[in-house]
C-alpha cells in the first residue's frame, strides 16, 4: 500500500484556499480532510467536527502540554492546531492529506513532515483582496482589518512554498491545484520505483 503524504495550503483570509481544498476533496477520494483544532468561535453554518473541532482556551492548553499537535499558530488573536495522530493515522491508510493552514503552521508541518507538498494561494491582486473580505459577510470591520494586515506579512512567505497559484479565477485555480498533486503522485511514484529496482538483488 502507498504511504500518503500531506497537501499544505496556505495564503491570506478571503483568497479562496478552503473552497480549492473542498474542490479537491469532492474530485479525489485518496485525499482526505485533515480538521484543524480552534479556539476561534464557530461562524455561521459551521459544524464542529466538520469544519474544525472547536475547543476553549484551557483545553487548547491541554493539548500543547500533552504534546500531540503537529503545528499550533496564533491567526487574528485566535489559536489553531492539527493533531499528529489524524495525520499519520491517514497517511498510514495511503491516503493524502489536505490541510488548510496559515504560514506559521505551514512551516511547522513542513518541520515535522518533510515531505509534505506546500501550495500557496494568492489573489490577483491586494485591492481585490480587500474586496473579498469586505464583501463575504463573515467578519466585522476591525476584524477585517486585521485580516489585511495580516495578509500583507503572510503574502510575504509565498516563496517559501513549493507552488503558488494566483486564484484570478476558481475553476481554473482548482484544476491548477489538481495537476499539481497529480504531478507529484507520479513523481513521487517514480522515485518509489527507482528505489525499488535499486534494491533487486543481482543488479550492478
Amino acid at each position: 500500500m502507498r504511504k500518503g503524504f500531506s497537501i499544505v495550503v496556505s495564503g491570506p483570509s478571503g483568497v479562496g484556499k478552503s473552497t480549492i481544498c473542498r474542490m479537491l476533496l469532492a474530485d479525489d477520494e485518496v485525499i482526505s480532510y485533515s480538521i484543524s483544532i480552534t479556539t476561534r468561535p464557530p461562524r455561521r453554518g459551521e459544524i464542529d467536527g466538520e469544519h474544525y473541532e472547536f475547543v476553549g482556551r484551557e483545553e487548547f492548553d491541554r493539548l500543547l502540554e500533552s504534546d500531540v499537535l503537529a503545528e499550533w499558530a496564533v491567526v487574528h488573536g485566535f489559536r489553531y492546531g492539527t493533531r499528529k495522530s489524524v495525520m499519520t493515522d491517514l497517511m498510514s491508510a495511503g491516503q493524502d492529506v489536505i490541510m488548510d493552514v496559515d504560514v506559521q503552521g505551514g512551516m511547522s508541518i513542513k518541520r515535522a513532515f518533510p515531505e509534505a507538498l506546500l501550495i500557496f494561494i494568492v489573489p490577483p491582486s491586494f485591492d481585490e483582496l480587500e474586496l473579498r473580505l469586505r464583501t463575504r459577510g463573515t467578519d466585522v470591520a476591525d476584524v477585517i482589518e486585521t485580516r489585511l494586515e495580516n495578509a500583507r506579512e503572510e503574502l510575504k512567505w509565498a516563496d517559501r512554498y513549493d507552488h503558488t497559484i494566483v486564484n484570478d479565477d476558481l475553476v481554473r485555480a482548482g484544476a491548477e491545484a489538481r495537476d499539481i498533486v497529480t504531478r507529484e503522485r507520479k513523481r513521487r511514484a517514480q522515485l518509489l520505483d527507482q528505489e525499488h529496482q535499486t534494491r533487486k538483488p543481482g543488479l550492478e
